[in-house]
């Protein structure tokens, strides 16, 4: 997957992927149709983030769902 590409696609499994990380139990708010594509440099900069840590803390996991929830359509 090519993730240099702009598209719906990208940033759907991007979105998805961050969730898992970070074993979101609501995912209903984090649907990818929620988040704009015009995000998705902010989206992947997240996402290159999330995936490149083997653990989380709790404090990063917080400071990063309020990122997305700052992110997500109005």
């Amino acid at each position: 997957m090519n993730l240099e590409t702009k598209n719906k696609e990208n940033l759907a499994f991007m979105i998805n992927e961050i969730s898992n990380k970070l074993q979101v139990v609501n995912t209903g708010a984090f649907q990818p149709e929620s988040f704009d594509i015009e995000q998705y440099n902010d989206i992947k900069d997240l996402y290159e983030m999330v995936t490149a840590k083997d653990n989380i803390s709790v404090s990063e996991m917080d400071a990063i769902v309020s990122e997305l929830g700052n992110l997500k359509k109005n």
